[in-house]
């Protein structure tokens, strides 16, 4: 078994945009370089997404949650979960939306507390499976997820960036219920 992750995983607060934003946009241009055209990470900007996550954590009702992990004094990875959106989704199944992490964080057990946390808190809002999509050529993210017990369940979409069709395909874990759903 891993050592407990250095670093405490919290909800967020509208405090934590700023952030939230700047692990956002370091994750995706560290991850998705050489997936994503450099044009599009290139042109990502903390401004902007700082603003799209200052209004998601004011707007929180549950199920939706952000939830962030701290190392070092700061935040260095996030995970927001809700309801699914997938077209074929029954109201019991709830996704994890987003999970990213600062690069110098990866590989230190943050973003497995980050993917557990989001686990627990959809089982508890009463949700029986959750799900996620994640770019099929991305062999690290789907290590990480099959490491932690998802699954590959067969659904794939092509999403555009940048004017490049990218693959993704869709992946799936029972969740454990703990009691009752939350009240709506």
């Amino acid at each position: 078994g891993r050592t407990k992750a250095p670093g405490a995983v919290r909800p967020a607060v509208v405090d934590d945009a700023v952030a939230i934003a700047t692990v956002h946009v370091s994750s995706w241009q560290a991850a998705y370089r050489g997936l994503v055209p450099d044009a599009v990470l290139d042109s990502l900007s903390v401004q902007r997404r700082m603003a799209f996550w200052a209004d998601a954590i004011t707007d929180l009702q549950p199920p939706t949650g952000i939830w962030v992990a701290e190392r070092d004094g700061g935040v260095a990875g996030f995970v927001h979960v809700r309801r699914s959106k997938d077209e074929d989704a029954p109201a019991s199944v709830g996704a994890v939306g987003a999970i990213y992490l600062m690069p110098e964080a990866w590989s230190r057990g943050l973003g497995r507390a980050l993917l557990d946390t989001a686990v627990v808190e959809l089982g508890r809002n009463g949700f029986e499976a959750a799900t996620l999509w994640v770019f099929r050529d991305n062999a690290r993210a789907r290590r990480f997820y099959e490491r932690a017990g998802w699954a590959p369940d067969g659904k794939a979409k092509s999403i555009e960036i940048g004017g490049l069709s990218l693959a993704e395909i869709r992946y799936r874990i029972d969740l454990q219920r703990d009691g009752p759903a939350a009240p709506q």
